[in-house]
């Protein structure tokens, strides 16, 4: 069996070439520096996956889908589904999505969330796939792409856009980040952290996931919503209001916040030791 990866030679890719090594599969990759093309892959490949930036992630499915047939799996590293999958369902192929929820710096799979997809494919062709991530030690979530793209607003869209302002706000505020080390707080060294692993990477990457999820404009709108609130309150001094923004807030997430404390208890610790 060979699995091939276009966009193999990239981060992403490279992380899972061993991961389906491992599994027994013989594994081909294309990119801008390999002889060997995308479409060359394409036709050899039993499972074929799309590792490739966002914006070019459709075009590159448009290219190849022709060129595939049945008994083929092909699918896609993308971090959004919906297109992605409409593109990969033109092919004769059997179509997967799929989402790693995690960069390509992991050490392991281990403890990690893969997003799975099934858009046109049986069942034991879904679960092999799926059992070698799980050799690995990876979670696998089933979801719809529709699903996944609502939930990827939030969890990627939310998270991101907030540590940006965050960060803007700093810049903004004309505040030197090295005297601030001189002040800080476990709490602050977190976000900061947060900041700095965010900025270090490709902007590019980021733009997609905010600008090309159709969900993202309504949580955005949200996020504002609440923070023009939250800023009402504060000015206005008003202690009863905060209470109960508080409060609802803290209901909303019941046994998370408890959960929150141990594990940030359990990575303050781990900051403090280093």
């Amino acid at each position: 069996m060979k699995a091939g990866i276009i966009g193999g030679t990239g981060k992403m890719g490279q992380l899972f070439v061993p991961v389906f090594t491992r599994a027994g599969y013989e594994v081909m990759v294309s990119g801008r520096s390999t002889t060997l093309t995308d479409e060359d892959l394409a036709r050899q490949c039993d499972i074929v996956i799309v590792s490739v930036p966002i914006r070019t992630t459709v075009r590159v499915i448009n290219r190849i889908a022709p060129l595939m047939r049945p008994g083929q799996i092909l699918c896609d590293f993308t971090s959004l589904k919906v297109k992605p999958i409409e593109a990969m369902l033109k092919s004769a192929a059997d179509v997967i999505g799929l989402h790693p929820m995690f960069g390509p710096t992991v050490s392991s799979l281990r403890n990690q969330t893969i997003i799975v997809c099934p858009a046109r494919v049986d069942d034991a062709a879904l679960q092999k796939l799926v059992a070698v991530f799980r050799a690995e030690g990876a979670r696998c979530t089933i979801a719809t792409p529709e699903e996944h793209d609502r939930m990827m607003a939030v969890v990627q869209g939310l998270t991101h856009f907030v540590t940006l302002c965050m960060a803007e706000s700093i810049r903004r505020l004309g505040v030197d980040i090295g005297t601030t080390q001189e002040f800080t707080s476990p709490v602050y060294q977190i976000e900061l952290s947060l900041i700095g692993r965010l900025l270090s990477q490709d902007p590019g990457l980021y733009a997609d996931i905010l600008e090309e999820n159709p969900y993202v404009p309504e949580v955005l709108a949200a996020c504002q919503e609440s923070a023009a609130d939250l800023s009402a309150i504060v000015n206005n001094h008003d202690a009863a209001g905060f209470r109960a923004f508080f409060e609802e807030n803290s209901r909303h997430l019941g046994s998370y916040c408890q959960k929150g404390q141990r594990t940030t208890d359990d990575l303050i610790n781990c900051m403090v030791k280093k």
